[in-house]
């Protein structure tokens, strides 16, 4: 995208891509963005911000999600010293997000929070994540749920979206390398990142319980050194699966 945006997006429409989510490349406004993925039949759905612009400047998110067109707004990370995601800075964030979230509601806009791995610091009988989908308001704040995220701390993305339900929106469809064990880290080298149906996510399971809870959007994300080759063949695999 940095070196040319007309080309890489005619790669993911012939990908067969009808559904992002983005921001705008550098260069573009949003206008011109959108123009480009309407001529390819590609539709922005969710954009992301940081944390700290959420909080601090939660109309400038606003503006910027509605001139895009979108639905969703995604946080992918609190922020917090390395090792240290503390209750208290799970409590700061919920109220945070309740308060945020509130304001994007009222604009027609859902926040949702995307995991990271080390929110998964265990509290009382679960976890700190818990905490985050128990003190937060189901009306102002859902989750996008990132599998790779969810696997590598341990934990197991069915039982969660059993357990949770409609609160997990979006989906990162993303897979871990099989043997790598993980931890509470929120790091792991990129090419521990793999094709879908390689690695340690029942992505089998994962989406018969996504559908059940009623996840709205998934996106395939691929971080490795090698995505180019990754990408067609994740596609080649969710195309492969029955209900």
């Amino acid at each position: 995208m940095a070196r040319d945006v007309a080309a890489t997006l005619d790669t993911i429409q012939a990908l067969g891509v009808t559904e992002m989510e983005g921001e705008i490349p550098a260069g573009l406004t949003a206008d011109m963005y959108k123009s480009m993925l309407a001529q390819r039949h590609i539709r922005l759905v969710s954009t992301g911000t940081s944390y700290t612009q959420l909080i601090n400047e939660p109309q400038s998110v606003i503006q910027q999600a509605k001139a895009l067109g979108v639905s969703f707004v995604m946080v992918p990370v609190i922020p917090h010293p390395k090792g240290q995601f503390t209750l208290e800075i799970a409590q700061k964030a919920a109220i945070d997000f309740n308060r945020a979230g509130k304001a994007l509601k009222e604009a027609g806009l859902t926040l949702c929070y995307h995991n990271h791995g080390f929110e998964f610091q265990p509290f009382e009988r679960g976890t700190l994540f818990d905490y985050l989908l128990q003190h937060t308001d189901p009306d102002y704040v859902s989750f996008e749920m990132d599998l790779l995220w969810t696997v590598h701390p341990g934990q197991d993305p069915v039982t969660l979206l059993h357990r949770y339900g409609n609160r997990f929106k979006l989906i990162h469809l993303k897979d871990l390398r099989q043997g790598v064990i993980g931890n509470l880290s929120g790091s792991t080298e990129l090419t521990n990142d793999v094709a879908l149906g390689t690695g340690q996510v029942n992505l089998v399971e994962v989406l018969r319980a996504a559908k059940k809870a009623g996840v709205q959007h998934y996106f395939i994300e691929d971080e490795s050194p090698i995505y180019s080759k990754q990408v067609p063949k994740s596609i080649v695999y969710l195309k492969s699966l029955k209900e």
